[in-house]
């Protein structure tokens, strides 16, 4: 069968399940991160690999600044959907021969500028030539206390849904100069019982169901309360992508205090309750239209 019809989560599931892991690994591949126990250390190990491909993730056109800068960005969006601090990077650079080496001085000019925004050190990487096209991998490691490590898997029937920020339109915007949400990410967990959490970065059309099934419970979403970036329409909350905010479900008890206080924290910044999880039935209620899916 070919990937374009068996699609990305069925390839993945597919795959995961194969894959070794010893004793010491507490969260495996299929999480925004994975997390390992570290010998004498009350932190986990926290580790991500992420990748922009030309044509797919940026146009030839982009100013290859914004390209290093959105490369490492990616995997620390991750790290914020598991409320980790990324340390060290390791990048990754494929590239055809004929690429210009002005343009790679700028990529890496952006990846440390990016780096530098949150203390990461770069400390190695590869590169190797293709025929085509560009393709940038940026793997991150870095640490998080134990108790404050959020996956997708712990939503409950009953919590609420929010989101950060607005939703839609990053490709005419944002998608490759976004900062990713750590500091919103460690107040939450600082502060809040969060069940679940994920980054958006296929859509919420994709990605709440994906929430949803790792959290084996159903969702009920506003639509009309979806936050909207200017000039954009509930479509394009769904299936544009690329808005690295956070999604997360905490318990209803919390709204107020969480909706008060984050107003008082972070006064910029949009923080929209847009639906809830609540049980499986026998009707199906976690599809969504739109999102983006690879090999599709």
């Amino acid at each position: 069968m070919r990937l374009s019809r068996l699609g990305e989560d069925r390839l993945l599931a597919e795959l995961l399940a194969r894959l070794p892991c010893n004793d010491s690994v507490v969260f495996a591949a299929g999480d925004d991160c994975a997390a390992t126990r570290v010998r004498g250390s009350s932190e986990l190990l926290v580790l991500k690999t992420d990748c922009l491909v030309e044509h797919v993730h940026f146009a030839s056109r982009a100013n290859p600044l914004d390209v290093g800068w959105k490369a490492i960005m990616r995997p620390v969006s991750d790290f914020a959907a598991v409320s980790a601090l990324p340390h060290f990077a390791l990048v990754t650079l494929i590239a055809p021969g004929r690429t210009e080496a002005a343009w790679v001085k700028k990529l890496y000019a952006g990846l440390a500028r990016g780096a530098a925004k949150f203390d990461i050190s770069i400390v190695g990487g590869e590169t190797s030539s293709t025929p085509g096209p560009i393709a940038i991998a940026v793997a991150l490691a870095g640490f998080v206390e134990r108790d404050r490590f959020i996956t997708r898997r712990g939503g409950r029937a009953g919590d609420d849904l929010f989101v950060t920020g607005r939703l839609g339109g990053a490709l005419r915007r944002k998608h490759l100069r976004f900062v990713p949400r750590i500091a919103e990410s460690r107040w939450l967990t600082g502060h809040f019982s969060i069940h679940a959490m994920m980054d958006l970065s296929d859509g919420l059309g994709t990605d709440l169901p994906r929430l949803a099934r790792a959290s084996k419970v159903g969702f009920h979403i506003n639509m009309d309360a979806l936050p909207l970036s200017p000039d954009c329409k509930i479509d394009n909350a769904l299936s544009d992508g690329e808005d690295y905010e956070l999604l997360f479900a905490i318990s209803p008890r919390d709204r107020e205090r969480l909706e008060t206080t984050w107003r008082k924290k972070f006064p910029r910044l949009r923080l929209t309750r847009i639906g809830r999880f609540d049980r499986k039935s026998k009707i199906e209620n976690r599809k969504l239209p739109g999102g983006y899916v690879h090999f599709q």
